[in-house]
């Protein structure tokens, strides 16, 4: 059996796919606040990262940094909506893979964090 959703093809695939990602991207900055708050974080970062940046490949890397947590953050809701769809019991494997999905949200804030303390670093110092 075929899945009925899968059926579209070139341009109208496309702007139903935008239709969708456009939703899911409403949808974690209405319902997640960790989310609308590293969205205002980019925002207010991006300028920074042009005058901290040295070249374009800095400033790339800096931004980089920043858009990996907001797909990560992307992912994290994703997986806990996914866990609460199926039962709000507690468990032990809904609960290891909601900490396992945090994890991976901390890791990505730790490495932007990383990458902007070194960039602001070397322009200091320098």
């Amino acid at each position: 059996m075929s899945n009925p959703h899968k059926g579209r093809t070139g341009l109208d695939r496309i702007i139903h796919a935008a239709g969708y990602s456009w939703a899911g991207l409403k949808a974690a900055y209405s319902g997640e606040s960790a989310f609308r708050q590293e969205v205002w974080l980019v925002l207010v970062a991006t300028p920074l990262a042009f005058w901290l940046g040295r070249d374009w490949v800095q400033v790339a890397l800096l931004l980089g940094s920043l858009l990996i947590v907001l797909i990560v953050e992307l992912l994290n809701s994703a997986i806990e909506a996914a866990i609460d769809r199926v039962s709000f019991e507690l468990h032990d494997l809904s609960k290891r893979s909601k900490d396992i999905a945090s994890a991976a949200v901390l890791l990505a804030l730790l490495l932007a964090g990383g990458i902007w303390a070194a960039a602001l670093w070397q322009k200091l110092a320098g």
